[in-house]
């Protein structure tokens, strides 16, 4: 008998189909009687005729015709929702996608799979296990070291030694010892009253992160987990199952409480879940639609769910790879700009920068000559003011090498952090199987990723600081020689000045975003936890900084490309004009005014996809090039 999963309003509602030639319309007239009975006053409503109601897929929102039969419209046990007019504006209505689902609008089940260990993830890794692009298995190793890690906690239960967290409450209540008949029970209030977060849900390539790098630190084999329950949590991954994990509640020790125990609790089949297929639901209404069960907690396996730095970890990788990714690409950015202003190329001599041998100066310094200055291929426009009288450019374009350098420096430094971090053990205490005893520590403190993201986000803002100078000067006529904010007819057209202005805001509210949370600390748990990390703030604005360089740098690539417009039929060099061509293939060039932020924000989507570093590369001599280099100059 096919059987549907309807969400009305709050509730979520099985109601089978003994007759698949009945209606879709039939479908939401049931679901609604149901919800009408299930409620004390009705729900409002006198009868099922009163409601108006409109059937969409959970899966992609598409609208449903209520006279469609079922067996066409719909395969059996899928998510639908049923809205009542009216509900769109009220506080009852409860979406079905999360923010941002329509990265998950095209989402095809991988194929492949990494394999982990708790020791070798990358954060490439990581975030490609968040994009969905792989399933997740354990190595043999792996498994040997969580079976006997758990041996190690069945001991404990069968001599009943007095073991914080496992046969002990938490925190202010370590010294309370629980009976053994308790111990199950321990662990799901545990997860329960833990999962107190606040604020929107992470979107479902964020809660991908999480999980997987819970799973991988669990497979490091020190935190007692059952290898049964180990390779259940990695079933709903694979099935991309992900519970409803708010992005607020956490001061990152002990670990990334709230958010890890809202992650347990849809393992557990409690709270809210969301895949492809359901959209949001009830966690226990997803798994059975998925053919998976909800995990049944052990003694500390509650535990070993929620302790760690996860959280901040996952948030810091995403923030590592995209802050790599926009430092690249400012550079093409700033060279386009150099270019249009006139600039000049002696400020990148090799032995400048040999004089101050920072690799990231180098390496910025190597691919502004490469952008700008090559036999191979010549700038017009360099070689029409060869001879002018300028001596030297403004910091803005002179210092590129020595303020975009020390920027990739600090992204190295904190992508090292953040790596370490990625194949650490978190937990507490740690289960030591070699050993066959547990230990308490404080592994879960998340001051170094804290410390490094509060670091990643005043070192790339400074790429938003610099670019919002370089668009003033193109902008500005007195500097750049070109019309007043890049158009004609000038006050009949306005051109870029307020894509300034957006800018020069972003840049602004990134000086207050860069103030280091971790310098702040509340004491906790009745003093008991009483030196915490507020890493979970310091990831989630480094990101928002990140984001808002990648958006003032966009507004300079738009406004360096309407630059060119101006020096044309002049062309600059080979790899510079490929970006130009990219961006004029999303982007047509500004004769007259028009609405402008869509043109931002598809600049803004050529830099998330890295396009503009891809575009400009051609053949990879360009890497070989600069790995000799950084060799050369520093002895690898």
């Amino acid at each position: 008998m096919p059987r549907y999963t309807v969400h009305v309003r709050g509730e979520w509602l099985a109601v089978p189909c003994q007759d698949a030639q009945l209606t879709v319309g039939w479908l939401g007239r049931e679901a609604v009687r149901r919800y009408i009975k299930n409620k004390p006053d009705n729900g409002g409503f006198a009868s099922v005729d009163d409601v108006h109601f409109l059937v969409r897929r959970c899966k992609g929102l598409g609208l449903l015709d209520n006279g469609d039969r079922l067996e066409v419209a719909l395969e059996d046990n899928e998510f639908v929702e049923v809205v009542i007019e009216g509900d769109a504006m009220s506080p009852d209505f409860i979406p079905s996608q999360p923010e941002g689902v329509y990265l998950y609008s095209k989402y095809r089940e991988p194929e492949k799979y990494i394999d982990l260990d708790g020791d070798s993830l990358t954060t490439e890794d990581l975030v490609n296990l968040g994009k969905g692009h792989y399933k997740i298995k354990l190595t043999p190793t792996a498994e040997k070291r969580v079976q006997k890690s758990r041996e190690v906690i069945d001991s404990i239960i069968e001599e009943k030694t007095v073991v914080y967290g496992i046969t002990t409450g938490f925190g202010k209540f370590a010294r309370t010892v629980i009976p053994i008949n308790k111990l199950q029970e321990l662990q799901v209030n545990l997860v329960r009253s833990h999962s107190s977060g606040v604020g929107k849900p992470l979107i479902p390539e964020r809660c991908r992160m999480l999980l997987a790098l819970r799973i991988n630190v669990l497979a490091k084999g020190y935190s007692g987990i059952s290898l049964e329950t180990l390779k259940q949590v990695i079933e709903m991954f694979n099935a991309s199952c992900l519970p409803y994990v708010p992005e607020k509640g956490t001061v990152g020790a002990s670990g990334d409480l709230a958010p890890l125990s809202h992650l347990a609790l849809g393992l557990i089949g409690e709270g809210k879940m969301w895949s492809p297929k359901s959209g949001w639901a009830d966690a226990k209404y997803v798994l059975e639609a998925h053919g998976l069960k909800p995990v049944i907690l052990k003694p500390k396996e509650g535990l070993a769910l929620i302790n760690g730095t996860q959280m901040i970890t996952s948030l810091g990788c995403e923030a590592v790879e995209r802050a790599s990714a926009i430092a690249r690409q400012a550079d093409i950015v700033a060279a386009l700009t150099l270019e249009v202003l006139k600039g000049t190329t002696k400020a990148f001599d090799t032995d400048i920068h040999a004089l101050r041998p920072h690799r990231g100066q180098i390496e910025v310094a190597f691919r502004f000559r490469s952008l700008l200055d090559s036999d191979h291929h010549p700038s017009e426009i360099a070689e029409s003011h060869r001879f002018c009288d300028r001596v030297q450019d403004a910091y803005t374009l002179r210092c590129c090498p020595q303020v975009h350098g020390v920027v990739n420096d600090t992204i190295a430094f904190v992508k090292n952090i953040i790596t370490i971090e990625l194949n650490s053990a978190t937990d507490n205490p740690m289960v030591f199987a070699s050993r066959g005893e547990t230990i308490s520590g404080g592994n879960f403190h998340g001051e170094y990723p804290a410390k490094a993201l509060d670091y990643l986000a005043i070192g790339i803002h400074e790429l938003a600081a610099i670019s919002e100078r370089r668009i003033e000067r193109l902008c500005n006529p007195s500097l750049s020689e070109l019309p007043a904010f890049l158009v004609a007819e000038g006050g009949l057209n306005s051109g870029f000045m307020i894509a300034h202005c957006t800018a020069a805001a972003l840049v602004s509210e990134n000086k207050a975003l860069c103030h280091p949370s971790s310098v702040d600390s509340l004491s906790t748990s009745a003093a008991t936890e009483d030196h915490v990390s507020m890493g979970g703030w310091a990831a989630r604005k480094a990101l928002r900084v990140i984001e808002h360089v990648e958006q003032v740098l966009a507004i300079e690539l738009l406004a360096a490309c309407q630059g060119i417009e101006f020096l044309r039929p002049l062309k600059t060099t080979t790899p510079l004009e490929k970006v130009y061509d990219l961006v004029r293939s999303v982007v047509r060039p500004w004769i007259k005014d028009r609405f402008m932020a869509p043109d931002i924000e598809a600049a803004h989507r050529l830099l998330l996809e890295q396009k503009t570093w891809r575009e400009h590369q051609g053949p990879r001599v360009y890497f070989r090039r600069l790995s000799v280099c950084l060799a050369l100059w520093f002895g690898k």
